[in-house]
């Protein structure tokens, strides 16, 4: 039987296709270190273990609201000048907040601005929108080139999207970017969308950011965060987006027939970890230097831009390729070789890279790179 095209040109997730690769090596007897994974080793904050066993066990097992529970939108909400609950929207990770607003704001044929190196789900999320993903390298530091932006801007263009502190480099931008990007935005009529799930992690004497401090840009602004890193929540899927305008009632609109409310216990932990979090500064800490330390060992091997944000490194492994050979072919031969494993940077538009994530612990690190020293 034939499947709908927008599925058979979509490519799997390149991050998701290495566990199974993974878990075969490791059923025959290989040791792997996994550099590819994309969430802190950090355990998930005990306040937020409780608040989400007392509400499973008090009975919070039912539908509730399509935009989140009300105590959480509205503690949500606080954090936005400007904003009330009705403008939050609770999603099942940022990753469902991403797609859900693309489907809102894009028509067939529009267009969105993607900077790359990026994400690797943003390019197949505007597809399935029935836009186009329209890239623009960054330049060689990893920040915006925003006269590059500029020049590809036209009819079709709705949207550029913006990921600070940026997966898979690190880099963050500063203030002065996204005031760049708000006069883009004012003159051309479009939205900005602010991914800002890694912004917390943010190192010294940099501090985090959000797009929402610049009241020139929150009529077409959409900043979307997620409890997954700065909680340690990966697998609890919650995340959550605020806008102003009507746009949060079209997404609640939206979510009402795709998956109905986000797990309405697990929102009672997502409450407990909205308040302070008093385990960023320790996390901040040793991921600083976990940062510190891979960067050194990485810069033996490769070149590599310093990281001033979230928790990857991300660096040039050309000169190590073979002749007709991809980052892609080369992270596997490392994996199967050295049984450590990385993403390539294919995976994010930028190929002839690798992405190594150094929150996994000192030993781990140690170890990976004592392989690689020794294969390459």
């Amino acid at each position: 039987m034939r499947l709908a095209q927008r599925v058979t040109g979509l490519d799997a997730s390149p991050t998701a296709a290495l566990i199974p690769l993974m878990r075969d090596l490791r059923e025959k007897g290989q040791d792997v270190i996994n550099l590819a994974i994309g969430e802190p080793a950090f355990a998930t904050p005990a306040p937020v273990l409780t608040a989400t066993v007392q509400a499973l066990q008090g009975g919070f097992t039912r539908y509730d609201a399509t935009g989140g529970v009300a105590a959480l939108r509205a503690k949500l909400a606080a954090a936005f000048e400007g904003l009330g609950a009705e403008n939050i929207v609770v999603t099942n990770g940022a990753k469902q907040a991403l797609f859900s607003i693309f489907q809102a704001i894009c028509d067939a044929g529009d267009e969105v601005i993607l900077p790359v190196p990026c994400w690797v789900s943003f390019a197949a999320q505007i597809r399935l929108a029935g836009a186009e993903p329209v890239s623009v390298p960054c330049r060689s530091d990893h920040q915006l080139d925003l006269a590059a932006i500029e020049r590809v801007i036209g009819p079709r263009t709705r949207a550029i999207i913006v990921n600070s502190p940026n997966n898979p480099t690190g880099a963050v931008y500063p203030r002065q970017t996204f005031q760049a990007l708000a006069a883009l935005a004012q003159a051309n009529d479009l939205w900005i969308i602010a991914d800002e799930a890694y912004r917390d992690f943010v190192y010294s004497p940099r501090k985090p950011f959000s797009a929402w401090s610049l009241s020139e840009l929150r009529d077409r602004l959409i900043v979307v965060r997620s409890f997954s890193k700065t909680a340690a929540m990966t697998g609890f899927r919650v995340g959550y987006l605020a806008a102003s305008g009507d746009l949060p009632r079209a997404l609640e609109g939206l979510q009402s027939h795709l998956c109905g409310n986000v797990c309405t216990f697990v929102q009672h932990g997502a409450l407990a970890a909205s308040e302070e979090l008093p385990w960023m500064k320790s996390w901040l800490a040793e991921l600083d230097d976990l940062r510190r330390f891979a960067l050194a060992q990485t810069r033996s091997l490769f070149e590599c831009t310093e990281p001033r944000g979230a928790f990857y490194l991300f660096p040039d492994v050309r000169r190590r390729l073979a002749p007709g050979q991809g980052s892609g072919d080369f992270a596997l031969d490392l994996l199967r070789q050295t049984g450590v494993a990385t993403v390539p940077g294919e995976a994010f538009g930028a190929p002839g890279h690798l992405r190594i994530c150094y929150a996994v612990g000192r030993e781990k690190l140690a170890d990976a790179f004592q392989r690689l020293r020794k294969s390459l």
